[in-house]
């Protein structure tokens, strides 16, 4: 259910999601607000889950990580206490940056970070071995990034 944000909301959310560091003070000067009224809607938006983290986003090729690959990943069986376990392991595993469960041909679409072809390998020698549920993986290498973010548009909707 969405939560009602007038406009203010909806401009405090724009300026955070591309600057979370922004004070109460640059954000309220931009939108006509003081800054302890920002501080207080931030605080509530963050309550009611409108902002689930605010974190610094890093360069994977700075940190040793320049490997991306898109991976469809289907299984054998769709038993609840399977599908449980296949979960938690995707939401454990760090270098699975995101996860999806989808329509179509695979079950599951990972976006996974590596450092090198062998540490991917390793990675998905890891999944197999640790669920039996897993069919068949298709692995797809990113050669290069287009687009990257968690930008969600904030615009008010349609009247």
């Amino acid at each position: 259910m969405p939560t009602d944000l007038d406009k203010f909301d909806r401009k405090i959310l724009a300026i955070v999601q591309t600057d979370a560091r922004r004070s109460a003070e640059l954000i309220g000067a931009d939108i006509g607000l003081s800054a302890s009224a920002v501080q207080r809607r931030m605080a509530r938006l963050r309550e009611e889950g409108v902002i689930t983290a605010e974190v610094a986003v890093v360069d994977p090729k700075r940190v040793g990580r320049p490997l991306t690959l898109i991976v469809d990943v289907e299984v054998e069986r769709e038993r609840p206490e399977l599908l449980a376990s296949l979960k938690q392991w995707i939401a454990t595993e760090p270098a699975i940056q995101e996860a999806w469960y989808v329509t179509g041909e695979g079950d599951y679409v990972l976006i996974i970070t590596a450092r090198d072809v062998e540490d991917y390998d390793a990675l998905m020698q890891k999944l197999v071995a640790e669920n039996a549920n897993v069919r068949r993986f298709q692995t797809r290498v990113a050669l290069g990034t287009l687009k990257r973010g968690l930008l969600v548009p904030v615009d008010a909707p349609d009247a």
